[in-house]
């Protein structure tokens, strides 16, 4: 099943992400065939954007508000990272087409200081050093100060 047919049920979904992000997003394959969830090697099973600057800022804002800026102490990371699930994406404010119909979402937040380069250059490249990585306590003081967020003990 290569070929056009493969991607057709994520191209609705893809379709939303574009509304969102104003970019073309990428797919993932599947590492290998797992029958109980019906799907096969090499098969695109997920579409995603990366966004930065402001426009990740603004796409950000727009999922908060839609969990009401309550986020679960839970969804941060070790490193810093932090990500949450929409259910419906017509929440965002993107007009409902029932062409495509309603998909969920995962929203994944990468924190990292100026510096963090040297960790991914091709040529001369070295660890961050401990003191200079993001914490989770860090992040979680990112979130309540830059959006007034509320981080609670229960997940939703």
């Amino acid at each position: 099943s290569s070929g056009i047919n493969a991607e057709w049920p994520l191209r609705p979904g893809a379709k939303v992400l574009e509304q969102l992000s104003g970019q073309e997003p990428c797919f993932s394959k599947a590492r290998f065939t797992v029958r109980s969830f019906g799907i096969r090697r090499n098969e695109k099973i997920s579409c995603w954007c990366t966004v930065r600057g402001a426009k990740a800022e603004e796409i950000l804002e727009r999922g908060l508000k839609v969990k009401e800026y309550e986020l679960w102490k839970g969804c941060f990371s070790d490193e810093g990272n932090f990500g949450f699930g929409i259910d419906e994406h017509i929440d965002l404010g993107i007009k409902y087409d029932p062409n495509i119909g309603i998909y969920g979402m995962d929203f994944f937040v990468v924190l990292g200081r100026p510096g963090y380069r040297v960790r991914y250059r091709r040529r001369a490249k070295t660890r961050v050093g401990t003191k200079h990585k993001v914490t989770r306590e860090e992040a979680q003081k990112w979130f309540q100060s830059k959006f007034d967020g509320i981080l609670t003990n229960k997940k939703h």
